[in-house]
């Protein structure tokens, strides 16, 4: 072989290997092994995967670029812990990226795809029976992001996985409260039976009406969890799985964007 392909092959080991490290990283992170704001250490992680430090630390250039990393100077690398203005942020722009797509679907939709679909319905409602919030949001990830692909657009796909990868940072706090669970399972029935049905205008509203469910979803979470750790912070006790106090909401009208300001309290959307 001639000794001048040797440093592109070597090259291309580094390279795949590096992906390899950072597919692996990130498997981590989005599985929750990782909590946001931890501390990724690259010798740490280097010995665990038996690699050198040297794909780790381009792993993590990878990772920073993809959102789910940050590097502070002289602190090191840590996973992203996203704030709930940016995680509203997402779920708006998802909104109208979903819409799109349940509109393309009821379009072209094939029989074997709406089982596939259905089957996926079926799985998390079996999650949800057996009260395992994990399986529950890998299933969930995993129906988004096949109807995105049965939509048939590219660009529209790599963009969407993008951002779903930042808003599960935040999300797989929200699934860790039974509560929320159920709703979700059926408005992922009600969203199959619309596109099944061809109507694009009723398929693309149940899409976009579910992204913004599950934001206000994600408010009020957001809402109970603080007063959880205010509370645990006062009195030693937690408000975990309790009613958002009043008081509460009105924080939370420029996130809302005026939506509930005539509201007297907080809505969980589906009762």
């Amino acid at each position: 072989m001639n000794a001048a392909l040797h440093p592109t092959i070597a090259q291309l080991q580094n390279s795949s290997l590096t992906t390899v490290v950072q597919q692996e990283i990130e498997r981590a992170i989005l599985a929750g092994e990782y909590e946001p704001g931890s501390k990724l250490i690259e010798a740490t992680l280097a010995e665990k995967m038996g690699v050198s430090r040297g794909p780790v630390r381009e792993a993590f250039r990878m990772l920073e670029e993809a959102g789910l990393v940050r590097t502070e100077k002289n602190r090191g690398v840590f996973v992203r812990d996203i704030p709930i203005d940016e995680a509203v942020e997402i779920f708006d722009l998802r909104a109208a990226m979903d819409e799109l797509v349940g509109r393309r679907l009821a379009e072209n939709i094939t029989g074997p795809q709406v089982k596939e679909l259905k089957a996926l319905v079926d799985a998390m409602e079996k999650a949800v029976k057996a009260e395992d919030p994990q399986a529950y949001h890998l299933l969930n990830l995993s129906f988004h992001d096949r109807m995105v692909e049965m939509a048939g657009n590219r660009k529209l796909t790599e963009i969407y996985r993008k951002l779903i990868k930042e808003l599960s940072l935040f999300r797989r706090l929200n699934l860790a409260d039974g509560w929320l669970m159920p709703m979700s399972a059926n408005e992922h029935r009600l969203i199959v039976k619309a596109i099944a049905s061809g109507d694009a205008d009723a398929a693309g509203r149940a899409m976009f009406q579910h992204v913004i469910e599950s934001k206000e979803r994600t408010i009020e979470n957001d809402l109970r969890r603080q007063a959880g750790q205010a509370d645990a912070a006062g009195t030693g006790e937690t408000t975990a799985g309790k009613p958002v106090p009043v008081k509460l909401v009105s924080s939370t009208t420029a996130a809302r964007k005026g939506k509930d300001k005539n509201k007297e309290g907080p809505s969980r959307g589906k009762h």
